[in-house]
């Protein structure tokens, strides 16, 4: 893409896109301009929907890859490129849903269990009872741990927000269970998950 991979990383910057986000639409629209072998700016809404075609129909892309295909080509044209096209000529694809798997309260308690390593099993713990991504689980720090009011402070996720969570009691099945005590209980538990961590 030459110049115009800078011109969209620059867009993408100036917008304050996260560094993966960057990446995945640059990754995009690499793989749209080799596809064709022709100059980005060459390229129309017929050749777009041409390349949806070929996502969906040759390499079967799932649904979520198919729309950060399409939210990396929306900005490069409308954004880079300026171009004065309605985006409702490059759709999505219909998103899927799925029920997700839920975990007995026995199945979570073997599954803390056979980990053995205290500091992954306080991780996986706490993942488990606040409801976190690992990326921030593994950006927890001692002084996001706040055992007085019981919540945890999750700094700059996705989206670049703060936000507080509550783990759920100890006195809960799955907690009980496992014969370990709440993460974010008094001043010496706090003290133990922070030495895990």
């Amino acid at each position: 893409m030459g110049e115009y991979r800078d011109r969209m990383e620059r867009d993408l910057q100036i917008r304050g896109f996260s560094t993966s986000t960057q990446q995945c639409y640059l990754a995009r629209m690499k793989a749209m301009v080799r596809f064709f072998m022709r100059r980005p700016d060459e390229l129309t809404l017929e050749d777009i929907h041409s390349y949806q075609l070929h996502l969906t129909r040759d390499q079967k892309v799932c649904w979520s890859s198919f729309n950060q295909s399409v939210c990396a080509i929306r900005f490069f044209y409308i954004v880079t490129l300026k171009k004065d096209w309605d985006i409702r000529h490059i759709p999505y694809q219909k998103t899927g849903r799925k029920l997700p798997v839920v975990l007995s309260c026995e199945e979570v308690a073997k599954l803390f269990q056979v980990v053995d390593n205290l500091k992954h099993r306080t991780m996986l713990m706490t993942a488990y009872a606040a409801g976190l991504r690992v990326s921030e689980v593994t950006h927890l720090r001692v002084s996001d741990v706040d055992g007085q009011r019981m919540m945890l402070r999750i700094e700059q996720s996705k989206g670049r927000q703060d936000r507080y969570v509550m783990p759920r009691t100890s006195c809960s099945p799955c907690s009980a269970s496992t014969g370990s005590s709440s993460i974010h209980g008094t001043g010496s538990s706090r003290a133990s998950v922070a030495s895990s961590l």
